[in-house]
C-alpha cells in the first residue's frame, strides 16, 4: 500500500524535531561562543543531556520507522507525545495546552482509519 501523505508529514515532523533539538545543542559549539555552550552542557550534567538527546533520538527513530510502515513506530511516536504532554504539565498551563494543541492532530493523523492499512 502507498504511504498516506499525512503519515509522511507527521513522520518528518518528528524527524526534524529530533534532529533540530540535537543540533540546537551542538550548533553553538561551532560558534565563537562555544565555551559558554560547553559550560552550559556541563552544568546540565550527563543525566539531563542523555535524557534530552535520548528522547530526541526516539523521535528520529520513530519518524524513520513510521515512514517504513512499522506499527510499533507510530506507537512510539504516540508515547513520545504523551511523555511531552505530561512533562509540560510541570511547566505551565499554557505550555500544556500548546502541547495538546500540537499533538492531538498528529495523533489523529497517525491513528485515523485511513492510515491503518499502511501499518499492517
Amino acid at each position: 500500500m502507498k504511504r498516506p501523505r499525512s503519515i509522511t508529514v507527521v513522520a518528518w515532523i518528528f524527524i526534524v524535531a529530533g534532529v533540530g533539538g540535537i543540533l540546537a545543542d551542538l550548533w553553538p559549539l561551532l560558534t565563537p561562543d562555544s565555551a559558554a555552550q560547553l559550560a552550559k552542557l556541563r552544568a546540565d550534567g550527563i543525566t539531563d543531556i542523555s535524557l534530552a538527546w535520548g528522547t530526541r533520538a526516539l523521535a528520529i527513530v520513530g519518524g524513520i520507522n513510521t515512514l517504513r510502515g512499522l506499527n510499533w513506530a507510530r506507537w512510539l511516536l504516540a508515547a513520545w507525545m504523551v511523555f511531552h504532554v505530561i512533562m509540560s504539565l510541570f511547566h505551565s498551563a499554557g505550555e500544556a495546552m500548546a502541547h495538546c494543541a500540537i499533538f492531538a492532530p498528529l495523533a489523529y493523523l497517525l491513528f485515523r482509519k485511513a492510515a491503518a492499512p499502511f501499518f499492517r
